[in-house]
């Protein structure tokens, strides 16, 4: 496997850490997987933390990751965004708000409704204004449409639920622009062919059955999100099922050898 392997994704939130808390010999998985000198991407539908924020969080946790590694779900937001030359409602993290601050002007009518993970804003007023724009015209954008994930104190709901609800009430259709969709893959891969690539996550979902539907090889992890029987849900079965991050290392490097 190793002369195929030219990339690997790497999940975050569930894969190498929840919340402030390091999954279990997660840094020191990491650092033995660099010293392989394969390319490594970080990609991530995190939308409660800004691309600083997050950088920051992992550096405190002991990651030595470049902040050029991350490809997130949010800075494909922003491109689009900005190819379109959209004005948005943003229902997203205030603490992700600097990655957009730029793009919202005031001035001009708004013609896009852009949701990500807002705990703080799904409520009815704020869902109500959006439902609103959407029935004069606007475009409903998907930062991504994850159905829950993993906090310090259990699971929690994602925002697929509201994003349906959207979609629902509005009759319109969300555009996804992060994981599971398959352009969101091909653009952190850039150049590198889906099969000599292997993603490692928790979402059985976004970050597996994703990968492979392009041709992505995918690990899944028994941590963050994961909840058993995780692997018999989607066709095909992830490629491997590990324990855990390190044992997702421990398997590419066995198959390097």
């Amino acid at each position: 496997m190793a002369k195929q392997i030219r990339m690997v994704l790497i999940d975050l939130s569930g894969t190498l850490h929840i919340d402030n808390t390091v999954i279990p010999g997660a840094v020191e998985a990491l650092n033995r997987l660099r010293n392989t000198n394969i390319p490594l991407k970080f990609v991530t539908n995190t939308t409660k933390e800004s691309s600083n924020f997050l950088h920051n969080r992992l550096t405190r946790l002991g990651f030595e990751i470049k902040k050029e590694e991350i490809f997130s779900s949010l800075a494909a937001a922003r491109r689009l965004i900005v190819s379109r030359k959209l004005n948005p409602m943003l229902l997203i993290d205030s603490a992700a708000n600097e990655d957009f601050e730029d793009l919202v002007k005031t001035n001009e009518k708004i013609n896009s409704v852009v949701v990500g993970l807002a705990p703080n804003k799904f409520h009815y007023d704020e869902l109500n204004e959006a439902f609103r724009l959407l029935l004069n015209g606007a475009q409903l954008i998907a930062i991504h449409k994850g159905r829950y994930y993993k906090r310090a104190d259990g699971l929690a709901l994602g925002p697929g639920a509201f994003i349906t609800g959207l979609e629902y009430s509005a009759n319109i259709k969300a555009e996804v622009v992060g994981k599971p969709s398959a352009e969101f893959f091909k653009a952190a891969l850039e150049d590198i062919p889906p099969e000599e690539a292997i993603m490692i996550g928790d979402d059985v979902r976004d970050d597996v059955a994703g990968a492979q539907a392009i041709g992505i090889r995918g690990l899944l992890v028994q941590t963050g999100k994961y909840q058993e029987g995780d692997e018999n849900t989607i066709t095909p079965s992830p490629t491997k099922v590990c324990s855990s991050f390190v044992e997702a290392v421990e398997y590419i490097l066995k198959k390097e050898i």
